[in-house]
């Protein structure tokens, strides 16, 4: 497949397929990088679209960077590729995994995509953060008076969690297709069924797979979603 690698401002990108009027941003999730839109690519450019894929801050060839992970770089981020996306292809998709979803529904809540997939989504991160409390015996007061305090997900921080509590994600407006995994421990199916249903999103649900679909035929699950549905 073709690929072509480049920089949006200080943002690693990779732009994958044969030209076309088409394309998906893909945002990638935690621990991930912008090579892990391969497999999506190769299904999407069979359907006409090329794919904009880049690393998060964090993550990728910016690993080493001083520049955040947090929803506020997250979002400085996705404007600058999505500004990019918007000037340069006539129509957009938006596929997104995990963390890339919460960073959307913050980011892109504006934009009107012409199709969404949502892969194991954080859909609501203030149920996540309590529910990590809850794991390593973290109070609210606690954070308050630290302000950071690292655990073995991620290091809990009062600013994004009052960021959190003050921005709920209330709607999102592009026609979407979400994938949950049955034994996900990071969002419970109660949360995706609400936000499905108040977005009108269509849900599927992967009975054995867990939040990062990496077990044994979780990749065939993956491409028969796409197919079904790109």
């Amino acid at each position: 497949m073709k690929t072509t690698k480049f920089y949006i401002g200080k943002i690693p990108v990779i732009i994958w397929g044969a030209k076309s009027n088409k394309a998906f941003i893909y945002v990638h999730g935690k621990m991930s990088d912008k090579e892990s839109a391969e497999s999506f690519a190769s299904i999407a450019e069979r359907k006409g679209y090329q794919i904009i894929s880049f690393d998060l801050p964090e993550h990728g060839e910016r690993k080493n960077e001083s520049y955040r992970c947090d929803i506020w770089n997250g979002i400085v981020d996705l404007h600058q590729v999505s500004f990019y996306t918007f000037s340069n292809w006539k129509s957009v998709s938006l596929f997104a995994c995990s963390l890339g979803v919460y960073f959307s529904l913050h980011a892109y809540k504006d934009i009107i995509f012409e199709k969404c997939f949502f892969l194991s989504p954080i859909v609501n991160m203030e149920y996540l953060i309590k529910n990590m409390f809850l794991w390593f015996h973290v109070t609210e007061e606690m954070l308050h008076a630290e302000r950071e305090i690292p655990t073995p997900i991620d290091t809990l921080s009062w600013d994004y969690y009052q960021y959190v509590k003050k921005n709920p994600v209330t709607k999102w407006n592009s026609p979407t297709h979400i994938l949950y995994g049955g034994k996900d421990n990071l969002q419970s199916l109660q949360v995706i069924e609400n936000f499905a249903k108040a977005n009108h999103a269509v849900l599927t649900i992967s009975e054995e797979s867990e939040h990062s679909f990496m077990g044994d035929g979780d990749d065939e699950v993956i491409k028969n979603w796409l197919y079904d549905n790109l």
